[in-house]
């Protein structure tokens, strides 16, 4: 299945989890070490801004990266960043491009699919992420969840998940009645309880 698809099925389970995030909500607590639903939300909408930048050929500028203050009107911030990340994957000829990721390295490039693929893997999980923030259940698509596994292998578990800001910490050990979902959340240091 096109990445492109798998990304948009992830990104839109991710626009329905957030928007059923109140104002009141911004300040709860994340999976994500240190970070209330507000940080992970600027968070999520930066890295979508910065990869529909890089789809564009502007992934390289900094400014494309940069994680906005949020208020009360996250939510629809939020919505918004989706919506332009999803559209810039859709262009036609996207799949034939490089996509400059500087937070991977300065001057680091990446083909398209597996660009998208970083993103969709990002938003599966994050989609976890709000979920547990705002205590309300997510069932990730098994056909997700079966594009997500490899993508999840591969990312690499070194000294770089110790570092600050990190994509993603260390793995855990899952426990062995896991789930194929909560495997990857703790390939990428969540612990699915």
């Amino acid at each position: 299945m096109d990445i492109r698809e798998l990304n948009r099925r992830a990104v839109h389970a991710s626009m329905e989890l957030v928007a059923k995030a109140t104002a009141e909500d911004l300040g709860r607590p994340t999976p994500c070490a240190g970070w209330t639903l507000a940080d992970l939300l600027a968070h999520m909408i930066a890295q979508h801004r910065g990869f529909a930048a890089a789809a564009q050929g502007a992934g390289a500028d900094p400014e494309a990266w940069q994680v906005p203050p949020v208020g009360d009107d996250a939510v629809s911030v939020y919505t918004t960043a989706a919506e332009h990340v999803l559209a810039a994957f859709a262009e036609d000829g996207v799949l034939d491009r490089e996509f400059a990721l500087p937070e991977f390295g300065r001057g680091l490039t990446f083909p398209a699919t597996t660009a998208i693929g970083f993103h969709f893997i990002d938003y599966l999980v994050h989609s976890w992420d709000v979920a547990q923030s705002l205590g309300v259940a997510f069932t990730a698509e098994p056909a997700l969840v079966e594009a997500a596994w490899p993508i999840a292998q591969a990312v690499p578990d070194d000294e770089r998940r110790r570092r600050p800001g990190a994509a993603f910490q260390p793995s855990v050990t899952a426990p062995e009645e896991a789930t194929r979902f909560d495997q990857i959340l703790a390939l990428l240091g969540r612990s699915p309880s």
